[in-house]
């Protein structure tokens, strides 16, 4: 009974170990996976016994008969709404890349106005769509546009003048996360903001993550990316806007009048405005605190800055 129950033991092993070699998804085989994803050299492939050389990075995406191929992190729109609003503003549109499977909902919608435009429909594997999208959430669905075209300060002055409007500007400087930045451009363009000013370096610039985040807001508003923040406070001054650095120690927003001519300077997540800038601004606009942590996340921050903005820019 004994050695009976030994053999039964030792060939109840050796079938487990035989189903976790033959099994294709096991935790193994996918570990074994990522290795070979990982290392930029060569690896030995135990399931086929050879050596298997790898590139020293992923490829780019292969040419297929849909020709999407090559680089599109700039040109990529991910994302649902992201989308729809690229439909919105009739963006050249190159073409629109649906997941396999993917349709129901909002996509069908899209799908319907991709073609009433004559924009070539493609389905896509999700593995396609997660590489363009940097695997971020694309929901089935990814755009490819040609890249978002900045504007100059001048540009956005001439916008409010064209809606005769006082003007109402944002200036991020140096805000460094995608999610950020896409939700201040998301509150500026709610709350009737006629232009977004970003650095052209140590900052954020539109990135696919920026359009996703922003809901689609960058399709709607001027951003103009400049060489430098203090040198634009100081051209906006110029042309009768008064700058306001947001920022703690200031003047409490409540009380101050933001009804004319203004922007709002909204610093990095880690230093916020910087010392110059803030020197450089006409003056500093602090949100009151009561609770114990000593300040806003930078988006929520510009949601309560705007708001209030944009309330007394429209008063009836």
């Amino acid at each position: 009974m004994e050695n009976n129950n030994k053999a039964r033991g030792k060939n109840a092993g050796t079938e487990k170990k035989k189903n976790r070699t033959d099994a294709p998804h096991t935790s193994a085989a996918k570990k074994d996976r990522r290795v070979w994803q990982s290392r930029p050299d060569t690896r030995f492939d135990k399931r086929r016994n050879v050596t298997v050389e790898e590139p020293a990075a992923l490829p780019a995406l292969p040419s297929d008969e849909s020709g999407i191929h090559g680089d599109y992190e700039n040109g990529a729109v991910i994302g649902r709404n992201a989308v729809r609003e690229l439909l919105r503003a009739e963006r050249p549109i190159d073409k629109l890349l649906v997941q396999h499977g993917e349709r129901n909902g909002s996509i069908v919608v899209l799908v319907a106005q991709a073609i009433e435009r004559g924009i070539p429909v493609i389905e896509v594997d999700k593995a396609k769509l997660d590489h363009m999208a940097g695997f971020a959430p694309h929901q089935g669905v990814i755009a490819l546009a040609s890249e978002k075209e900045y504007c100059t300060v001048e540009d956005i002055l001439q916008i409010a003048k064209d809606r005769g409007e006082a003007p109402l500007i944002v200036i991020c400087d140096g805000v460094t996360d995608p999610y950020n930045l896409g939700a201040i451009i998301r509150c500026a363009e709610c709350s009737g903001a006629h232009g977004v000013i970003i650095p052209k370096r140590r900052a954020v610039g539109v990135t696919p993550l920026v359009t996703k985040a922003s809901a689609g807001a960058v399709e709607h508003l001027a951003i103009a990316k400049v060489s430098n923040i203090a040198a634009t406070v100081e051209q906006l001054k110029k042309n009768g806007v008064w700058t306001y650095a947001a920022e703690a120690g200031g003047a409490s927003l409540y009380e101050t009048d933001l009804s004319g001519p203004c922007a709002i300077v909204l610093g990095s997540e880690g230093n916020g405005v910087s010392q110059i800038v803030r020197k450089t601004c006409d003056a500093t606009v602090s949100i009151p605190m009561y609770g114990q942590v000593n300040s806003f996340n930078v988006s929520t921050a510009a949601a309560i800055l705007l708001a209030e903005a944009a309330r007394h820019h429209h008063k009836s």
